[in-house]
């Protein structure tokens, strides 16, 4: 069987975390391009004016060889373990996507993330962006994504919608910077809803995701039984809401 090319988009807002990931990805031999909104002075990393991860995205991909199989797009504030299980799930041909595991360093971020697998191995209801690995043509057909705060459940619900299947990799992890304390989610699940129902606007997910997006609102107040974390996600996915009905198509944050 042909051994998979790989090749690594690695989107960052800023310089701070680039000199650390170029000397991971370097350690594991991977064909990479960081696509970086401040000025870096390294063959593989290409500045790009600061319009959010879908333009970084958009931007990046013309840049990706022709030979490529599969484009993982990975935040740079990220550290990667045991990739290897996450590309063997594209031994299946009907398999486009493909999601790590992902753990927060810190913060409230793990039980949410515990929660969000756990809903997601029943229903695709939105992605996990700090690594996701797509086969290039299933990426090429679902670009360019349009304004959007949530790049990434854009490009799942596209993927979705042309029939691909997707993977959850309990295996390969990765782990990230997320928020520290239980008030910060309130910011960060508002900027998460609000892009997600930017992306259901442009794409045509199962109608279950989209069920489960109309109910949400309606629903959310269950949170609090988790206390002060739960009490800031619901906040913030009502004020996500808010924002996008209020008129949000804004792609960066």
């Amino acid at each position: 069987m042909r051994i998979l090319k790989t090749y690594f988009l690695v989107l960052a807002r800023d310089r701070q975390f680039i000199e650390k990931k170029i000397g991971e990805l370097d350690q594991l031999r991977l064909s990479y391009l960081i696509v970086c909104g401040e000025r870096v002075n390294h063959p593989n990393v290409m500045y790009r004016e600061q319009r959010g991860k879908y333009d970084a995205i958009n931007y990046g991909f013309r840049f990706i060889p022709e030979d490529v199989d599969i484009v993982a797009l990975n935040d740079v504030d990220t550290h990667i373990g045991n990739l290897k299980p996450a590309l063997k799930m594209f031994d299946s041909d009907k398999v486009a996507l493909v999601f790590a595991k992902v753990y927060a360093k810190e913060g409230p971020q793990n039980l949410f993330l515990s929660i969000f697998r756990s809903l997601r191995a029943k229903l695709p209801l939105a992605a996990s962006g700090d690594l996701m690995l797509i086969r290039r043509e299933a990426l090429k057909r679902a670009l360019p994504i349009k304004p959007c705060k949530a790049e990434d459940s854009y490009l799942l619900f596209k993927i979705l919608e042309a029939g691909y299947k997707i993977g959850d990799c309990e295996e390969c992890y990765v782990e990230g910077e997320k928020t520290k304390k239980a008030n910060e989610e309130e910011g960060y699940k508002r900027r998460t809803v609000a892009g997600i129902y930017q992306a259901l606007a442009h794409t045509n997910p199962p109608y279950q995701v989209k069920l489960f997006y109309l109910l949400l609102p309606f629903v959310s107040p269950v949170l609090l039984i988790l206390g002060k974390r739960g009490f800031f996600w619901m906040k913030g996915i009502l004020l996500g809401l808010t924002d996008y009905l209020r008129g949000d198509r804004a792609g960066i944050w």
